[in-house]
């Protein structure tokens, strides 16, 4: 009829774009804010709480598949009962015209992988501050037999911090598309594989099952990359590089960053071991041996050149800085 508004696309079949303005199960969407091979995330409004919230609409072929949708459900209920100030909180989870949803607290910042992109390598100090957060969290969800498997700097949200000694706070997100731990394996029922390449522990691609010490692996790797500014392997295509993560020893950080004590490489090989037998049997244990490599170094550096730290210690500090001179000389080089 003249006059009618168009009619709008079903949610289904919509495009991204095309849902900005829509309303589904309460929540306003307003517009994207980012987007992946399995969903897509809205900046909205929930509408009976007048907050704005993150809500994830997942790829519609995941809700056909009646074990995914089971599943989902089943660990978007213990994502929301994680009460910890390091996972982002799923305030609902439901399915509306077919498409599965998450509704979660809405993070004002950016993810680690836009820090990565903008800043480069970042300092030992900076990494360790992030690190312990994120490994916080996922022992938090090891103790609920809830693993993550999607361990990646794009699932780190960095909000500003409290102080300066606590400059960036860390959300680990994406809980809701965890698998159980024990009784499943490395691949999706509906034939996807859960895991980003540059961080899929060798168990996930061989389809073993996996527990806690998977997401060790992959904090290892991306330990790695916030240090190096790159993934730990990098090849022309995916099975050369799913290859790598089962057969290639863990590339030696010192390589890339010879101001590192060589701690900080001997904890990231550790964690990055092949057989989970032979990682760290916790998140927060990793992070712990990172931090004691780091500060082992300082005291190094400082008895050895007069209370000077390494240039790697520094909080900021990047590949391949010069070193700080000694305090008698900086006189001569400091105006």
């Amino acid at each position: 009829m003249p006059g009618e508004p168009p009619e709008q696309p079903s949610l289904a079949a919509a495009e991204p774009g095309e849902l900005d303005g829509r309303t589904l199960a309460g929540y306003r969407l307003e517009h994207v804010l980012g987007r992946g091979g399995m969903a897509v995330v809205y900046r909205a409004e929930d509408l009976r709480l007048g907050r704005t919230v993150a809500v994830k609409l997942l790829a519609p072929e995941l809700a056909r598949n009646e074990t995914f949708r089971q599943r989902f459900v089943r660990e978007s209920h213990i994502a929301a009962s994680l009460d910890h100030p390091n996972i982002v909180p799923v305030y609902d989870a439901g399915e509306v015209e077919g498409v599965l949803y998450l509704a979660m607290r809405y993070v004002r910042g950016r993810d680690l992988r836009a820090l990565l992109d903008r800043e480069g390598p970042l300092g030992h100090a900076q990494t360790v501050r992030i690190a312990v957060q994120v490994a916080s969290a996922l022992d938090a969800a090891h103790a609920h037999d809830l693993v993550h498997r999607d361990v990646k700097p794009g699932n780190v949200l960095i909000a500003e911090g409290t102080d300066p000694d606590h400059p960036e706070h860390a959300y680990l997100t994406d809980f809701g598309l965890t698998k159980k731990s024990l009784s499943l394996t490395g691949l999706t029922t509906v034939g996807q594989f859960v895991g980003t390449l540059d961080y899929v522990a060798p168990e996930q691609i061989s389809g073993k099952p996996v527990d806690g010490r998977c997401d060790v692996y992959s904090l290892g790797c991306v330990v790695f990359e916030m240090l190096t500014g790159g993934p730990p392997y990098r090849r022309d295509d995916d099975l050369a590089l799913l290859w790598a993560h089962l057969n290639d020893p863990p590339p030696d950080l010192r390589e890339q960053r010879a101001d590192l004590p060589a701690g900080v490489g001997a904890a990231l090989e550790r964690a990055m071991a092949k057989r989970p037998e032979a990682r760290y049997g916790s998140c927060l244990e990793f992070v712990a041996a990172l931090r004691a490599a780091g500060d082992a170094g300082v005291v190094g550096a400082a008895e050895g050149a007069g209370g000077v730290k390494g240039a790697g210690d520094a909080g900021g500090a990047r590949a391949g800085s010069p070193p700080r001179p000694p305090e008698w000389a900086r006189p001569v080089f400091e105006p």
